[in-house]
């Protein structure tokens, strides 16, 4: 997990969160790097869209992650939601980013249990 922490935070690019509700249908939307918690969960900081609603009937989601630069590389995590808190403070603290109107909206820390780690391409080498 320390290898991948470590991926996340030296490694620019852009992610895409992937979920499907109860009946199927897909979203998928962008979102920031993940959060490494010290119980070996990840974290996400969501607004109340989509893909939390999504998250409450379906917990499975896919995380993709696309380097910058040339070529395809970046990696695909696999991911249980098993978890989330509403407007916590660890949400303050883990923010990357200040919003002007953050107290409009409730934010939610959603922590998923890994279940798999695939490279961008090709079936690599599961984890």
């Amino acid at each position: 997990m320390e290898d991948l922490k470590a991926y996340f935070e030296n490694t620019k690019g852009i992610g895409v969160m992937s979920t499907a509700d109860k009946e199927g249908k897909v979203n998928a939307a962008v979102y920031s790097r993940p959060h490494f918690l010290d119980d070996g969960s990840i974290a996400f900081i969501m607004r109340d869209r989509l893909t939390h609603h999504n998250l409450q009937s379906n917990p499975y989601a896919v995380f993709l992650f696309v380097e910058e630069g040339p070529g395809y590389k970046g990696r695909r995590l696999y991911l249980k939601k098993i978890r989330e808190e509403e407007n916590s403070e660890l949400i303050q603290y883990l923010s990357r980013r200040e919003y002007k109107n953050d107290s409009l909206e409730e934010r939610y820390l959603v922590m998923f249990q890994l279940e798999k780690v695939l490279p961008l391409i090709g079936a690599g080498e599961s984890s």
